[in-house]
């Protein structure tokens, strides 16, 4: 025993005695009737996952759960909740639209077009589709680039440098051919059956990624919270031109509107932090304070004449009624596919993060690709009434699962509340100042905010992560959201590309009594074996990675045996000339020695640890092979352990009689590996190897 408890003595390796016959893999594959799998049948899967009843049960859920949903038990709890999340559609759905540089009431479109869709053809029972603050800014920075300037700011809109030329276009116009196209694509995408995409989105990324995009929102709501008059900047550095000429125009703040947006904040902030968790220990339904300063709001302006006596900016018109579908502007679709895929991935993978985690903590199941379907045709629907692409939120969500719903039915209970709203309340909310719904955004901002204390996290468990994140986050909020989102995914691929340059190797050795074989550097009481050293392997070994194999096999075991055999032969070739050059030849035969004894002595034998090692190709293989005819030249046999099948069979397709050669055998355990050499050490020289047949 060491000083830290330990049994690091070395032991005989014939105490270990395992109750089965030795096995190499060949052997192995022969006595168990090895056989490759077949590939399916494709004919028989068609049929068997395309028959007519699964395939409409599946393509729409509805007609599944529906039939199965419990009216008597269930009704109640989804009337509550869908009429909870009706009264926070109304405040966030005015205040979002904004983001997207629309009319606020087409936030509320969004809250009941797309969403009666989504209940027929989604698969989470939770999420609450609708507008949603990341998904709105990237849609309205394609309105303000391809809309008329007149329907902005009247001191125009620039890009920093030049003026954009008007287009024609409303921002309805553009607002509905950016939800268009982004259903197109997430179309496309379920019958590509690419669900499997949103992992190209990591965690790191989402965080990094939503944090600056929330940085974006708020620049972009200090103009309102302030009562300043500012332009609205184009393409990229556009937050950075943002934030300067808010500080040249700060000294014209307008003090109504600061003092409306100061009350507001507060009040809300009071509100999450001390006042909700009180109602909550009362009351499942949470207090609907956005909807009260909503209200309140729109009374002060409109009974104190705001706008007119203090230039206050105010929401404005309100149509009352549905609005009339209208085909999207097709000739701008063409200019919006960028906009599209990014939309259409981000809206995604948000949605579908947000099913799984209620699917997990409430025990259903999410389908990936019908999420895809249900959100294509969503957006296709809502393209068609003036709708921006709709994405699930997180806080409307998590309020529609506390409060008891159990079902989308909720959203259809909400949808049927904002009904009411946009036939006969809409132009109530006319005289509301935008300070209010500004004050409404960047309260809801907390939690994204709060995110970037993630960078910390992700700092102390990876540093790469980290770095991820933080250029994900500063290329979000410094050039732009599109171009932040294409960084994240680039540094994601980068972290994914460099780790698979970075395979872990190291020694293993034998724990004392056991068939363990671990890190000698990890663990004390593993001991590396008389002659013998054990290369573990974790990765795949390509044209790539074969030269950090080879290198690493080389510094760990100390021997490099193609400059080994090349000293031999040297050695071998001066002392063949000592006796015509009449010199001393007792240096040389000393040297000579020296090199053949220095590796015989240091290893004996070499095992490769191939249990972590995932693919090899024909490159990899070729390497092996060179590595192992120059060990074998030396005198030491090489043995691989623990070999997956797909590697074995490609080792065997390169070099199909390569099991046959002395000295480079496939066995399944390091254990049978390591038993294997230590008998052959053990027997004399004359020993048949390949008759060996040990009972261990």
């Amino acid at each position: 025993m060491d000083e830290d408890g330990c049994d690091t003595k070395s032991e005989d390796f014939g105490q270990i005695r395992i109750d089965r016959p030795f096995y190499e893999d060949k052997q192995l594959r022969e006595d168990f009737c090895y056989q490759k799998p077949k590939g399916p049948n494709v004919a028989k899967e068609w049929s068997r996952n395309f028959r007519f009843k699964k395939l409409l049960v599946q393509t729409i859920p509805v007609l599944d759960w529906l039939v199965k949903y419990s009216w008597k038990h269930d009704f109640v709890k989804d009337i509550i909740s869908g009429i909870t999340v009706a009264i926070m559609h109304i405040p966030q759905g005015m205040a979002y639209a904004m983001l997207g540089n629309v009319p606020a009431v087409v936030g509320i479109y969004m809250a009941f077009f797309p969403v009666m869709i989504y209940f027929i053809f989604g698969t989470s029972k939770h999420n609450s589709m609708g507008t949603f603050s990341v998904a709105c800014l990237m849609t309205g920075k394609a309105v303000l680039e391809y809309s008329d300037p007149s329907y902005f700011s009247t001191k125009g809109n620039i890009d920093g440098s030049t003026l954009i030329e008007p287009t024609g276009y409303s921002p309805i116009q553009v607002a509905t051919a950016v939800t268009f196209i982004v259903a197109l694509f997430q179309l496309a995408m379920y019958f590509l059956r690419l669900g499997a995409i949103s992992a190209l989105l990591s965690e790191t990324l989402v965080s990094g990624f939503t944090t600056g995009a929330a940085i974006h929102v708020l620049v972009s709501q200090i103009k309102d919270l302030f009562g300043l008059q500012i332009p609205k900047f184009k393409g990229n550095f556009s937050n950075v031109y943002t934030i300067i000429a808010i500080f040249g125009e700060l000294s014209k703040t307008n003090a109504a509107a600061l003092i409306i947006s100061f009350i507001t904040i507060v009040i809300s902030v009071l509100n999450n932090d001390f006042f909700k968790p009180i109602v909550a220990r009362v009351s499942p339904l949470p207090f609907p304070m956005e909807l009260i300063a909503v209200v309140v709001g729109t009374l002060m302006s409109k009974y104190c004449n705001l706008e007119a006596s203090y230039q206050i900016r105010v929401v404005g018109d309100i149509p009352v009624g549905l609005p009339e579908p209208t085909l999207p502007e097709f000739s701008l679709l063409s200019n919006l596919i960028v906009d599209g895929i990014t939309i259409s991935i981000v809206t995604y993978t948000i949605n579908l993060s947000m099913a799984l985690i209620f699917a997990q903590k409430l025990n259903y199941e999410v389908d990936a690709n019908q999420e895809l379907l249900a959100m294509g045709l969503s957006n296709i629907f809502g393209s068609f009434f003036s709708c921006m692409p709709v994405c699930a939120s997180l806080s409307r969500s998590l309020i529609q699962q506390v409060v008891g719903g159990v079902s989308q039915i909720a959203s259809i209970i909400s949808c049927i509340i904002l009904l009411t709203v946009l036939l006969w309340i809409g132009p109530f909310f006319q005289a509301l100042p935008k300070a209010v719904l500004a004050s409404v955004i960047v309260v809801a901002l907390k939690g994204m905010l709060m995110q970037v204390l993630d960078f910390w996290k992700f700092w102390k468990l990876s540093k790469i992560d980290a770095l991820v994140w933080l250029g994900t986050f500063l290329s979000v909020v410094f050039i732009g959201i599109d171009i932040g989102l294409l960084c994240g995914v680039g540094l994601s691929l980068a972290s994914i590309f460099f780790l698979s340059f970075k395979p872990h190797t190291c020694l293993l050795g034998h724990v004392a009594n056991t068939d363990f074989y671990l890190d000698i550097k990890r663990y004390k009481a593993a001991r590396e074996l008389d002659g013998i050293k054990i290369f573990h392997y974790a990765g795949g070994i390509n044209f790539a990675t074969k030269s950090i194999f080879k290198s690493d096999l080389i510094r760990l075991i100390g021997i490099n045996p193609q400059k080994e055999v090349v000293n031999r032969a040297k050695l071998a070739k001066y002392m063949g000339k000592v006796d015509e050059c009449k010199i001393n030849s007792e240096n040389l035969t000393n040297k000579l020695e020296k090199v053949q004894n220095k590796v015989n002595t240091k290893l004996r034998c070499l095992i490769l640890d191939f249990s972590s090692v995932s693919h090899i190709d024909p490159s990899g293989v070729s390497m092996l092979k060179s590595i192992t005819d120059s060990f074998m030249k030396l005198g030491i046999p090489v043995y691989i352990a623990h070999c997956k099948e797909p590697v074995y069979e490609m080792l065997t397709k390169v070099y199909p009689d390569y099991t046959a050669k002395i000295g480079f055998r496939s066995f399944p355990t390091v254990h049978d590996a390591v038993h294997y050499a230590t008998v052959l050490f053990s027997n004399s020289m004359n020993s048949s190897i390949s008759t060996i047949n040990i009972q261990f």
